[in-house]
This record gives C-alpha cells, structure tokens and sequence, in this order.
C-alpha cells in the first residue's frame, strides 16, 4: 500500500525500496564491538524497540558508547513519560512517584508493576535499566539523573494546571522537550563525538525539542482531545471559540484553522535555531540523528497547516516521505532543501482573510531566506527508472496477451 501511495514520487519509491531491503545508513544499526552483550543491555534495547514509534532506528545508529548512554536515556525518560501519561494513578500517588523518580536509578531493583499503560513494560522491567544506568560513564550519568528530576519537577507543575498562555505552552514544552534536547547535546559533548559549545549553548538545544513538540501537538489535536488532554495554549484558541473541543464541529471549523494556523506560526520561530544548531555538528551519525526528526518536523507542520483534518483524523505524512527525508537528511544541503521546500508549500497556501496571514507569510520568508542556497537532487534523476519499469511491463502484458491469443486459436 505504501508503495501505491508513492507511485506519483519515484524518489520515494526508491527509498522505500532501500527500506525495505535495509540499506539505508543513516537509520542502519551499528555492527561493531559495542553492541549489546549482556542480558540486561539487551533488555535495554528491546524496550527502546518496544516503545519508541520513531527514534529507535536513530539511536542504535549512533557512534560508539553514545549509543548505549542515548538509549538508556530515552529508556529512562520513557519511563518517567508513562507515569505521567497513566490518567489510572491517583494524582496524590503519582506526584511522589514523579518527584523521586530520579532517586530510584539509584535503587538497584526498582520496579513499578502497577501501570495499566501501553508502556508499562518499562517500568516493570526497570531493574534491567537501572542496572545498565549504574554501569555508564559518570559524566553521563550526571546528566540523566539531573534531565530526569528536572523533567519530573515540570511535569508536577503541569499536572494540576492546563497550559493557559503562549509563555506556559514554551514552559511544557521546556520540561517535556526542551529538557531532553538539552541532555541529548550535553550527552554528545561528554562523547566527544562533538563540541562543548553544542552541549553549553542550551538555547538552541531548547529550540530543537520545542520545535518538535510542538509540531507533535499540533498534530495529535484528536487524539488528545479523546484522551481529555489539553495542551493547546487557551490564549489562542479562546479568541476562537468558547471550548477547544468546538473545532471538531464542522460550524467552528474555519475558526479552527485560524487558530491551527496561529500555532504551526509559533512554531516556525523555532527554525532558524534549529538551522544553526545542526549546522554545528561535526559527527555524521549525531547529525543523521538530530536532523531526520527535525526535517519529519517541518513536514508535519506543512500537511498541518490548514488542513481542517487535523480536527478529524490523523494527520501524517507519506511513509514514503519519511522514508527518502531518513536517506537524504544527512548534510546540511539537504536540510536547508526540506526546510525551504515546506516552508514555501506553508506560504503558497495562505489566504488573505487568515487574521494571522501576515505574520505566517514573514514566517516563512524568514525560513526561506535562510535556506536559498540548500540544495536537493532533482526527482527526475529516477524517471529513467520508471521508465524501464513501464516498458518491461508492458513487455510482460504484450507477452501474456500473445500467449492467450495463441491458447484461443489452438481451442
């Protein structure tokens, strides 16, 4: 099906050909000395595999012990995520558990069995994460333990409190993002795999998981409102209506775009830290990492923008889109390609009587400045490919229709 989906875009075809027979390098785990050998690495990595949709493939592509520092955060962060996603603990119980979460990667043998989240596996098989925690490097372990309290401390702060105000929505999305894109880039300068200003500039790093949260709820606008979550800043969406969940009906669905297209605005300030940030990296395997969810990102944000299905199913994009964005996000030429591509398909789409059209278009003017001298390889480079396919298909029909005339004038 995914190929069908495609048909009309060689270039995806053939990265999902590349996909499919697993020969694309930047998302292609590493097979050297490092790799796990123990049960309890193992167990690391079949969680991260278990529970991650998205960054899995990244992480065991990573270079040397980074690779096992950056999976064994994610783990841990996964973990800290289920508990504050499971709406079935008490808030009374749920706060402690949070605020001591930190301290329990010091408790060998730790577990919680009480989870009725799709993630819980996490947490039930804990004692194999703390285990691997207490064998990484000092350096890395100081920066797990001090995302995860911080991270924690944030998540309290929200869980009585909606996100009322734009500065709120950069708060939630500070301590659920923000956070771990700071850690992430302290991780890579522990590493050595990149400098210390990328670890010390914690701005930018900020700016990239905001970037990506923020494009995340955007998009999942109907699964939170199923879930009876709310992280649309009330400050844009009561200029357009009385309650969030009004943009579902099809009379509020033009103010619904408004303010669906107010945010994805938002959003978009966040770009040209996200350039310079990934600009500075010198690692090829912690750039394919950092870059590939930040240009999926900027795509989501395209299909996002005024797109009244945002309210009614799930917005994604093509499989095969995201498949060819995993094999050419690998240098910053083709970055600054995807980022000038989608920020122009946003503008194309703006429309005079949009209140915040001005504002949006500026947006993206700034993202397309920026990125002028990116460059991608044509999609024609693959029509010859087609092409041969076309042919030898209708070599194989011709071949079939001749073979049936034959068995009709033998009859």
């Amino acid at each position: 099906m995914e190929f069908v989906r495609s048909i009309s875009h060689p270039e995806e075809v053939i990265a999902l050909l590349q996909y499919r027979f697993g020969t694309i390098e930047s998302i292609s785990p590493k097979l050297d000395d490092d790799k796990p050998k123990n049960f309890s690495a193992q167990m690391c990595y079949h969680l991260l595999n278990k529970t991650s949709r998205s960054f899995a493939a990244v992480i065991q592509a990573l270079d040397g012990e980074l690779r096992h520092a950056v999976c064994i955060f994610y783990v841990v962060l996964r973990a800290l995520d289920t508990i504050e996603d499971d709406m079935t603990i008490n808030i009374d119980k749920k706060i402690p558990l949070l605020q001591t979460f930190h301290e329990r990667l010091q408790e060998p043998g730790w577990k919680y069995t009480e989870s009725k989240e799709k993630d819980r596996i996490v947490l039930e098989q804990f004692p194999y994460v703390i285990e691997e925690f207490s064998n990484l490097n000092e350096s890395y372990r100081i920066v797990i333990s001090d995302v995860c309290k911080k991270m924690a401390d944030g998540m309290v702060l929200f869980l009585a409190n909606k996100v009322n105000t734009i500065q709120e929505f950069d708060d939630y999305c500070h301590y659920v993002a923000g956070l771990v894109g700071i850690g992430l880039s302290q991780l890579f300068a522990a590493s050595q795999l990149e400098d210390h200003i990328v670890g010390e500039d914690h701005k930018l790093a900020n700016s990239l998981g905001l970037f990506l949260q923020k494009s995340n709820i955007i998009r999942d606008y109907l699964e939170d409102q199923e879930e009876g979550r709310e992280f649309w800043p009330k400050d844009v969406w009561s200029k357009y209506a009385s309650k969030l969940s009004d943009f579902q009906q099809s009379a509020h669905r033009e103010k619904g775009l408004h303010c669906l297209n107010e945010l994805v605005t938002n959003t978009l300030q966040h770009v040209p830290d996200v350039i310079t940030y990934l600009a500075r990296l010198r690692n090829q395997s912690v750039f394919n990492f950092c870059a590939i969810p930040q240009v999926m990102a900027i795509a989501t944000l395209e299909r996002c923008y005024s797109n009244p299905a945002v309210f009614t199913s799930v917005v994604k994009i093509r499989k095969g889109e995201a498949v060819r964005m995993m094999v050419d996000a690998t240098n910053m030429d083709s970055i600054k390609s995807f980022f000038g591509k989608f920020a122009k398909l946003i503008e194309q789409r703006i429309v005079s009587t949009d209140p915040g059209a001005e504002e949006t278009r500026h947006s993206c003017q700034t993202v397309l400045t920026l990125t002028s001298d990116g460059a991608l390889q044509s999609n024609f480079r693959f029509w010859p490919v087609y092409i041969s396919c076309a042919l030898l298909l209708i070599a194989i029909l011709w071949a079939y229709w001749v073979g049936v005339s034959n068995v009709y004038r033998a009859v």
